[in-house]
This record gives structure tokens, C-alpha cells and sequence, in this order.
């Protein structure tokens, strides 16, 4: 088929004239606003610094792009919308990219085709990916420490948060889990917050098998964060979140023995449920009274055979739920904490530990982190990796927009806001300049976030 009849159509009776359209315009992109990926990793040199310990075994004479420019192109087209390997393919000669990596936008090398890019994802050594993993969360931590370098960080909360991700074909140890009902990996995730900040700044993700428990690896990736948030936050007091998965001996003793603060979730059982049965029966009167949920709270001390400590604190919330149509549904629950603040005000504390799942509804449906194709586990841990260090660049692009419109912007919505801009690339021996839409309709917010990450007025 003639190429200019596949990229020209024409709308004979669709307006009052003839409407052609021809994909027939040079140097120009659909991602133009993404410039502001490379300011951000620039200033965090997250990119360059995952790659510092990472040795490339090719030989030098035949390599034509190096690991750090398939790092980059790989997270930046991750962070532009394109998560899978194919995508390259479409995006090889696209200008903008190219600047992404620091290329020439006219005459500068195509990006890596997709062959390049699998064998680099299969290509890492297992050492490889712990100090990707490694790297990761010690860039996410020194960049918060500039970035609060004129504030006094009193407190950092350690989440960690599994979360499936399922699987379609033979992946290496994507397993059938019974819980979730379908074949899949069980990825943990960890997040950071600072002091009373709203948001949960992503520092690991760690691929792990189907039939992985929650607590699988949570104890030596602890034992690295606390340690490297010790040595850069010394005054800073550490405290862990957890949810029930987690609440076994090994874990509480570590937490311990760490003498860091802790609110782990706790599945009930017989002892905790007859504690808490008067309780329980006082929520079920005022729920009635008041037609409306009520939750009533309580702490007792309590010791679990398993555990060779003699007792701990478990918070117990007597609630009754009270649904439209339905029947009132005593809902208790149960936490394991060593602070000594009011029962409701630890359970207030726990419960923040949820927004996380929003943290993760970005990573999945945005950045579409479960794009877990590759026959190699070792290579979906890669893709896995790529895809949090694309989160970490939002997050913080997210974080000098504070006090602007973008402020809480979902991923999705600050791609189409600030990187999916149509413009022409123009290149002379002095400069660079980039033509964006004139008529885009966030342009204004544009500028804004391109200020803040070193742009100046001209």
C-alpha cells in the first residue's frame, strides 16, 4: 500500500467543504510538554544514580546506547503513557524524546528499537536488582532531605503495602493465590511520610511469587530503610504502619528491637472478640438509638501464644455498621502498638495507612506497573523498578505544586495536563526551541510547573 494513502484520509462530506487530514508535519510531538521529566531528573539525578552500581558486561565497541539511555527512555515513556516495550517502536524518531536524551532532536540517533530494550531487560544480573532497589530508596530519601533541608522532620512513617498483580501467561513464579482467585505476583510497596505531609512518597517496590506471604522480604528491606533514615534524619523519630498481614512474632520483635514506633494491624480471634463483647453490645444500643454507624474504642493487653514477649497493647474498635437496605453488621477490629496515645487516636493513625491504596491505584491504572509480560521474573522486576522510578519523578514534580491548581493531581491527569501538548521542534546552531499549541488549555499551569523546576522567563 502507497505510505502516502496510509497517512492521509479525507472526510468528503463530513463539514461544508472537503476535511483532509495527513500526518505529513516534521519534527513534531504529541509529548511535548515532557520536557519537564528531564528537569525533574536532572535536579534528583534519580536516573543517573540507579544505574551507579549496575556494571554493563556488552562490548564497548558495539554498543550504541548506553544503560543509562535505555534507563531513561524506558521511564520517561513510562511516565509519557507508553508502558509497554512495543511502544518504542512508535516513538524512535520522535523529536521530543530524543531531547529527552539529550539528543539531537533532527539529526540525532533514533531511540533503541524493542529488541535493544528486551535485552536489556533481561539482561541484569540478580546483584543488579538489589542495588537498583537499593539506589531507588536512597535517592527518594536524599531528595526529601534537600527538600526539607529548611524544615525540622520530627517524624517519619514507614507503610508497607502488598498488592497483587495478575498475571495472564508463564511468567516465572506468577502463582495461583487463593485469596485473590486468579494467577499473580504480590508485589510489596513502600512509602514515606514526613512529618503530618498529606502524601506517601513511594521508595521500594519489590516484585515478589504469587503464593508470596505479606511479610516475605518486609523485614531486611526494614532493616536498610530505618538505617539509612537514622543516619540522613537522626532526630527524627521512625514509625512503622502495617497492615494485619504482617502482625506475626518476627516482625513485632524486630519493630522492638529497632526501638522504632509501630501500628500493626491484627486479625481477631476468640480471647480479643470476648474482650471486646461489652463493648460491642454498648455500639449495638447507641446504633440503634442513633438509626447510624457507631464505633466505640478500647485498649487491653494481650498475648498471642506464638509471642515470647509476655504481653502488648492491642486497640480494639468496637464498631456497628449501618447500611442503607441492609441489616446493622458488628465490624471489630483490632491493632498491635506501642504508642501510649488514646485507643481512638491509634486507630485514627492506622487508618491512614489506607490512602496508600491510592498511592498504588496511580502506580496500576496510570503507569500500569502489573505491564508484567516478561517470560523472566527478573526482568518484571526490572519493569517493576522502571515504573517506580517513573512514579517518583510525579511525585516529585507533585511536590513544588503545593500550593497551585496541580496540587493532589492524579498522575493520569498531570500527563494530559503537562506532557500531552502538541508542538514543533526547532533547531539552530544556538539553540533549541519547542512550539507548543498556543490554544492548550492548561498552558498557564504549564508554566507554573516549569518555574518551579528551573525554567525562567524570557
Amino acid at each position: 500500500m502507497n505510505k502516502d494513502i496510509q497517512h492521509r484520509v479525507i472526510f468528503p462530506s463530513l463539514l461544508s467543504k472537503p476535511l483532509h487530514i495527513a500526518f505529513d508535519e516534521p519534527l513534531t510531538s504529541s509529548d511535548s510538554g515532557s520536557i519537564l521529566l528531564k528537569s525533574v531528573d536532572e535536579s534528583m539525578r534519580l536516573t543517573e544514580n540507579l544505574l551507579a552500581g549496575v556494571s554493563d558486561s556488552r562490548q564497548s565497541g558495539k554498543v550504541q546506547h548506553s544503560h543509562l539511555d535505555l534507563m531513561r527512555q524506558r521511564v520517561f515513556g513510562i511516565a509519557c503513557g507508553y508502558a509497554d516495550a512495543n511502544d518504542v517502536a512508535r516513538l524512535g524518531d520522535d523529536p521530543l524524546h530524543k531531547l529527552l536524551l539529550a539528543r539531537d532532536p533532527v539529526t540525532g540517533a533514533s531511540l533503541a528499537s524493542q529488541p535493544t530494550i528486551s535485552r536489556f531487560e533481561n539482561g541484569l544480573r540478580v546483584a543488579d536488582h538489589y542495588r537498583l532497589g537499593k539506589s531507588l530508596a536512597e535517592t527518594v530519601i536524599d531528595w526529601h532531605r534537600n527538600r526539607l533541608r529548611r524544615q525540622k522532620v520530627k517524624r517519619i512513617t514507614i507503610d508497607l503495602d502488598p498488592t497483587d498483580d495478575a498475571t495472564h501467561g508463564t511468567q516465572q513464579k506468577a502463582l495461583f493465590n487463593g485469596h485473590y482467585g486468579h494467577w499473580c505476583y504480590l508485589p510489596l510497596l513502600g512509602f514515606l511520610t514526613f512529618n503530618n505531609e498529606p502524601d506517601q512518597y513511594l521508595f521500594a517496590a519489590i516484585l515478589r511469587s504469587g503464593t508470596a506471604k505479606a511479610s516475605e522480604g518486609a523485614i531486611p528491606l526494614l532493616r536498610r530503610t530505618i538505617a539509612r533514615l537514622r543516619a540522613t534524619f537522626p532526630k527524627a523519630r521512625i514509625r512503622v504502619r502495617l497492615d494485619g498481614g504482617f502482625a506475626g512474632p518476627e516482625i513485632l520483635e524486630f519493630l522492638e528491637e529497632e526501638n522504632v514506633e509501630y501500628v500493626v494491624g491484627m486479625a481477631g480471634n476468640k480471647v480479643l472478640r470476648r474482650r471486646v463483647l461489652r463493648l460491642m453490645g454498648t455500639a449495638r444500643r447507641l446504633s440503634r438509638e442513633k438509626g447510624q454507624t457507631v464505633a466505640l474504642f478500647r485498649d487491653t493487653l494481650y498475648a498471642a501464644q506464638s509471642w515470647r514477649k509476655t504481653k502488648r497493647r492491642i486497640i480494639c474498635k468496637a464498631e456497628v455498621t449501618c447500611l442503607e437496605g441492609r441489616k446493622p453488621k458488628n465490624n471489630p477490629r483490632f491493632v498491635v502498638t506501642n504508642l501510649r496515645h488514646k485507643p481512638e487516636t491509634v486507630y485514627k493513625i492506622y487508618r491512614m495507612r489506607g490512602d496508600s491504596e491510592n498511592r498504588i491505584k496511580e502506580l496500576k491504572v496510570d503507569l500500569e506497573m502489573d505491564r508484567t509480560s516478561c517470560t523472566s521474573f527478573w526482568a518484571n522486576q526490572l519493569r517493576v523498578t522502571l515504573t517506580a522510578a517513573a512514579y517518583v519523578l510525579f511525585q516529585a514534580l507533585r511536590s513544588r505544586l503545593t500550593k497551585s491548581s496541580l496540587a493532589g493531581k492524579q498522575v493520569g491527569t498531570l500527563r494530559l495536563m503537562l506532557f500531552k501538548i502538541a508542538g514543533r521542534v526547532e533547531r539552530s546552531v544556538r539553540r533549541v526551541v519547542i512550539h507548543l499549541a498556543q490554544n492548550h488549555p492548561w498552558r498557564r499551569e504549564w508554566a507554573l510547573a516549569a518555574r518551579a523546576w528551573g525554567a525562567v522567563e524570557t
